[in-house]
């Protein structure tokens, strides 16, 4: 019972960071409602800014959002698979990577990431406000392979010795 809560807790981030995802796909997150923050912020900082260059700035922190989202997004489930393994007692099991790094937990958090874009951009294609984009999905792809390099990183400097 106790180790199957520490489980649950492990994945509540996972959960709670997708559901952020999922309202940010809702019109909530649309380019409409992006630039009623976004434009009045880019004015601020330059009053000569054209609109032809907020929307360049727009789309580069969109897309910049994707990336970044799904980074976090797979850290999260590659951190949770890493304490649930703990949990169950796999930690300690002979691995040429450095402790902490697990190249299987790894793949899945990557494939569950891109999975989740593929269902966000799928969302998106059914809020009015939205576009699906195949794009984004491959935006996402790359964040979350950036996340994990990063935590692999992260995991080879932690590492003993």
């Amino acid at each position: 019972m106790f180790r199957q809560r520490i489980r649950l807790l492990a994945w509540l981030p996972v959960i709670l960071w997708m559901a952020l995802i999922f309202f940010a796909s809702g019109d909530a997150g649309s380019t409409r409602h992006t630039s009623r923050i976004i434009g009045p912020i880019l004015r601020w900082l330059n009053p000569a800014i054209t609109d032809e260059g907020i929307r360049q700035v727009q789309l580069v922190i969109r897309k910049g959002g994707h990336l970044t989202g799904y980074a976090v997004l797979s850290v999260l489930i590659w951190r949770a698979q890493r304490q649930a393994a703990a949990t169950a007692g796999e930690a300690g099991e002979a691995s040429p990577h450095p402790p902490g790094w697990n190249a299987k937990h790894a793949a899945f958090a990557w494939t569950l990431a891109t999975l989740y874009a593929v269902s966000d951009e799928l969302h998106q294609s059914f809020v009015p406000s939205r576009q699906a984009q195949w794009t984004d999905v491959l935006i996402d792809a790359t964040g979350a392979a950036l996340g994990l390099a990063l935590a692999r990183a992260w995991a080879r400097r932690c590492a003993p010795g």
